[in-house]
């Protein structure tokens, strides 16, 4: 593999998390309790898909412009969160795997539907060791659709089968399967098992790969 392309939340940084509490208090505010198995089908996929399926869960329809009101209010408490975030927020493994592909002279890339991408890898410190970065503001179909790792792959000048993907969450699996390239899961087999392969995080990875 030429290309790495990773997903951000759950993947390089700790901030999934976050995601969960700010579309918590969403959820409260018309009475829907989100728990965290609910949370496992918001993970890789876009701020109004999300809400759309919170607003399924829970039974209700909002007009257009109180449904865009409602997804911005849910980023304005995001960043609240995020707004004191550090490298210490980084996933374990994930700065040493970074810097050895960058060593090794190979192609970094982001493919996330986050769009506070840029923000959470500056503050986290590793937005220099990416080549390209494709986040939500770039696409326009959001997991499984693979648009945001062909699109990576693009920017990265690189055909899809000489790319590798690093997910958490099985639309973003799925979605790098359906670009043609090679997935690996970053969490618990019985959740990624259509991964090509399963890690627990990229201390093991590096390890299993020396």
């Amino acid at each position: 593999m030429e290309g790495y392309i990773f997903d951000l939340d759950g993947v390089l940084v700790d901030t999934a998390k976050y995601h969960y509490l700010a579309w918590k208090t969403i959820a409260q505010e018309f009475g829907f309790e989100l728990t965290p198995a609910h949370n496992e089908q918001l993970k890789g996929i876009g701020r109004e898909v999300s809400l759309h399926k919170i607003l399924q869960w829970a039974g209700k329809t909002l007009p257009k412009n109180e449904f865009q009101s409602l997804a911005l209010r849910k980023n304005e408490l995001y960043l609240q969160y995020i707004a004191h975030i550090d490298s210490s927020e980084l996933l374990v493994g994930v700065a040493d795997f970074l810097h050895s592909l960058k060593n090794k002279g190979k192609k970094i890339a982001l493919g996330s539907a986050s769009k506070n991408a840029r923000l959470v890898l500056e503050r986290t410190g590793i937005l220099p060791l990416f080549d390209t970065i494709v986040d939500g503001t770039m696409v326009t179909q959001a997991k499984p659709n693979p648009e945001v790792f062909l699109k990576a792959a693009q920017l990265l000048q690189l055909p899809p089968a000489q790319c590798c993907v690093f997910e958490d969450a099985p639309a973003g699996v799925q979605a790098a399967k359906a670009a043609g390239m090679r997935v690996i899961g970053v969490g618990e087999e019985q959740v990624l098992c259509a991964a090509d392969e399963v890690i627990p995080n990229f201390s093991s990875f590096v390890l299993h790969n020396s």
